[in-house]
């Protein structure tokens, strides 16, 4: 089972959730795939993610998660015991969304959404200080990432597997030559 959790202002439908649920359909297990919309709350999205694939065996679950999904996504691998895919993750979330307090849309649906000052709170419950057992994790982090900088990526998993890409941005954009390293990570042949 696969557990794709988006970033920031993203969906389901960004380009990385999409390609990895192509790639699983082709793989003929579309079905261990789930990608969900999570709402602005940092709460409210790791109840429902966390409620998503409660009963899943650890060993039988990887979550791969995006910007702020990294974020949640090495939160529930510590709770859960899993492995995790971390696609030019958020390490302090706090700060970086900090200046998005307000309305604000979906990248691809332009939906309107509120980020509560109260959320930047909520950030803080899923601090993850250190990463206890390297060996779960899977970095993948852009040199060129407009956004968030990947040496701090790079000391926060220290230990774990790593894929640094010279260049490239947040978005990954040729993500497309990754996702079947990402899938056999997961333990997805």
């Amino acid at each position: 089972m696969i557990l794709y959790l988006h970033g920031f202002r993203s969906s389901p439908l960004s380009m990385k959730s999409r390609l990895t649920g192509e790639r699983m359909a082709q793989l003929g297990r579309s079905a261990e795939f789930l990608a969900p919309q999570l709402p602005a709350s940092p709460r409210q999205a790791m109840e429902e993610a966390m409620a998503m694939v409660a009963g899943v065996p650890p060993e039988e679950l990887s979550i791969v998660g995006s910007s702020l999904g990294g974020y949640y996504a090495t939160w529930m691998a510590e709770r859960l015991g899993c492995k995790a895919v971390l696609l030019n993750p958020a390490i302090v979330p706090m700060l970086d969304l900090s200046k998005h307090v307000g309305v604000t849309t979906e990248y691809h649906s332009g939906k309107p959404f509120e980020f509560k000052q109260e959320y930047i709170g909520e950030l803080r419950a899923f601090e993850v200080a250190q990463i206890s057992k390297p060996e779960r994790y899977f970095l993948i982090a852009a040199t060129g990432d407009e956004v968030l900088d990947y040496r701090d990526m790079v000391k926060h998993y220290a230990g774990a597997r790593q894929r640094v890409i010279r260049g490239s941005d947040h978005a990954i954009s040729e993500y497309a030559s990754y996702v079947d390293e990402v899938l056999a990570f997961c333990g997805v042949a």
